[in-house]
């Protein structure tokens, strides 16, 4: 099974028994909630993400991706054409470090400033190539409706129930349903989370087969 937007919203509307007009308008935003909450649980490396760039010398700032979410590394390439990675450090102590922006030397350090831009310390000497590695926000599944996600694809029953939650709580439907599908969201995350910590990174040849305790 896999759902697009326009079967999705079609089997939120069955299961919700509700087609009034204001609820239907909100499906969208139920949907993006349901997918930004598996989102922040299971880390897939379907959520990772690489980019290239170019520090600018005598900037203290970097500009991140538009679709950034989080740091797993960052690193440049130096004069000795070796990659180097920066430590990632809080504001306050890479202002601390470099109180004075226009002391330029090798980056070390690096921090989220704002919403756009990373700030490094020294402040670069010279543009250098960088590579961020990063957990991103993938396309919505609300912005094709005949389209499909990941999620929507190999997550379905994860991404129908937590859009029941978001649905139902809107509706301020009963509390045994939304405790009913919050329970089978978990566990369809339970499988999910599996794949993504075990089974997604482990080579089996060398690690051999993942074990699961039985209960």
């Amino acid at each position: 099974m896999s759902f697009t937007l326009t079967t999705l919203t079609a089997s939120i509307q069955e299961w919700t028994q509700n087609d009034e007009a204001t609820f239907v308008a909100e499906i969208p935003f139920f949907i993006k909630n349901a997918e930004e909450r598996i989102f922040k649980v299971v880390d897939l490396d379907y959520f990772r993400k690489n980019a290239t760039g170019t520090m600018t010398s005598s900037n203290k700032f970097l500009q991140k991706p538009s679709d950034y979410l989080a740091s797993f590394s960052l690193s440049y390439v130096n004069s000795s054409n070796q990659n180097i990675f920066l430590s990632q450090k809080d504001v306050n102590y890479i202002q601390e470090f470099n109180p004075n922006p226009s002391t330029t030397g090798s980056p070390r350090f690096y921090s989220s400033f704002d919403i756009d831009n990373f700030i490094v310390a020294p402040t670069p000497d010279s543009s250098y190539s960088v590579e961020l590695h990063y957990y991103y926000r993938p396309a919505s599944l609300t912005t094709d409706d005949s389209g499909s996600t990941w999620i929507s694809t190999n997550a379905p029953d994860a991404l129908l129930y937590a859009s029941l939650i978001e649905a139902y709580t809107f509706m301020k439907g009963e509390t045994d349903l939304i405790q009913l599908y919050t329970a089978r969201f978990t566990e369809s995350i339970s499988r999910l989370k599996l794949y993504a910590e075990s089974q997604e990174n482990t080579d089996a040849y060398r690690e051999g087969l993942v074990q699961v305790r039985k209960q």
